[in-house]
């Protein structure tokens, strides 16, 4: 047999116990939709608290109120965004909702918290980017101090921070392929028990890692065409 036909024969039989033998496409399937499940609910609720906390920083930036709970935040930056996130999970699953039954909502928090740090200070550099004459302009049209900040502040801060808000997205899709330490069966667990059952790291690792490479392709090329859209839409303003 030639070292073609024998490399030919390995890979079938790899791609067979890997994939066909007892349907274990099933798990890296369901791996899949856990990851995309997590990594969705995490970035939701990240930026959630990310922008609420950008924006309650900026008030205290521009009015110099609410120093206790701007002292507060500043301590949750400091924290979540100095200690690794695979502890920061540990932690909230083993401590926090140790009677929570419900390990992929307990990672959607540790991550969405996690994110909301760093969410945070992407809002805030792109809210304080923003003219303060916009702020003036709203109040003096007779919106509320929130309004302003809704309808005019924050669509301009979202277009300055886009780039940086997809990177964090691309950030958080990788990160979560640590919850398999508490027992969530994303894409990365699922590869580790295929390999565990057939012996072979190799081909779930690659088709791991390969699946991943497509999601943060897709992300990347999403992010390129809404910033091309928005470039598009901000010449038709301009003229």
């Amino acid at each position: 047999m030639s070292l073609y036909s024998q490399l030919m024969t390995d890979y079938k039989h790899a791609v067979e116990m890997t994939f066909v033998a007892d349907a274990r496409y099933k798990m890296f399937l369901s791996g899949l939709g856990v990851t995309l499940e997590i990594t969705v609910g995490a970035l939701l609720l990240g930026v959630l608290i990310g922008t609420t906390v950008a924006i309650l920083r900026v008030y205290h930036h521009q009015t110099g109120r609410m120093k206790f709970l701007n002292f507060l935040m500043n301590c949750y930056l400091t924290i979540f965004r100095g200690t690794p996130v695979v502890v920061q999970l540990m932690i909230w699953y083993f401590v926090v909702f140790m009677s929570l039954n419900n390990p992929i909502l307990v990672a959607i928090v540790a991550f969405g918290v996690n994110s909301g740090a760093y969410v945070a200070e992407i809002a805030r550099a792109g809210i304080m980017a923003v003219d303060i004459g916009q702020t003036e302009a709203g109040r003096s049209l007779g919106l509320s101090a929130w309004q302003t900040m809704r309808f005019i502040v924050l669509p301009q801060a979202f277009k300055n921070v886009l780039p940086a808000l997809s990177n964090e997205l691309i950030s958080l899709l990788k990160e979560t392929s640590v919850v398999g330490y508490i027992a969530v069966v994303d894409l990365t667990k699922a590869a580790d028990l295929v390999r565990a059952r057939t012996f072979q790291a190799f081909m779930p690792l690659l088709f791991v890692a390969v699946t991943y490479l497509l999601m943060v392709l897709i992300l990347t090329q999403f992010q390129r065409l809404l910033e091309a859209r928005l470039r598009e839409s901000d010449r038709r303003l301009a003229k």
